[in-house]
């Protein structure tokens, strides 16, 4: 069974920074894109940032130039580093992985649980 487990939220000051981890484990053969998306209280859930396996990126206006998306094939783990974190930030924060899933024979998307992210002014 693949599950992906994050850590590195938590509560910190505006101007702050945080760095969020997200790592895939299981019966994994290979993963494609992975990335973040976040949700904020009565909000949608909207896409952070993404990135290829390549390492292509993408990210959302809000957090262009703020946020810095990365990931280790080795470790099958992507991560975030936010800085300059802002009152809008908060949100809970979902990993997601597409990836091949040895166990059906498919290409799935898994998503992590969510970690809280807060932001104090």
């Amino acid at each position: 069974q693949v599950q992906l487990v994050e850590s590195g939220g938590g509560l910190v000051q505006a101007g702050g920074s945080l760095r969020l981890s997200c790592a895939a484990s299981g019966r994994i053969f290979s993963i494609n894109n992975m990335g973040w998306y976040r949700q904020a209280p009565g909000k949608q859930r909207e896409l952070v940032a993404t990135i290829t396996r390549g390492g292509s990126t993408n990210y959302a206006d809000s957090v262009k130039g703020r946020f810095t998306i990365s990931r280790d094939n080795d470790k099958n783990t992507v991560y975030l580093q936010m800085n300059s974190l802002n009152p809008a930030d908060t949100a809970v924060y979902y990993c997601y992985a597409h990836l091949f899933d040895t166990t059906s024979g498919t290409w799935r998307t898994y998503w992590g649980q969510g970690t809280q992210v807060t932001v104090s002014s």
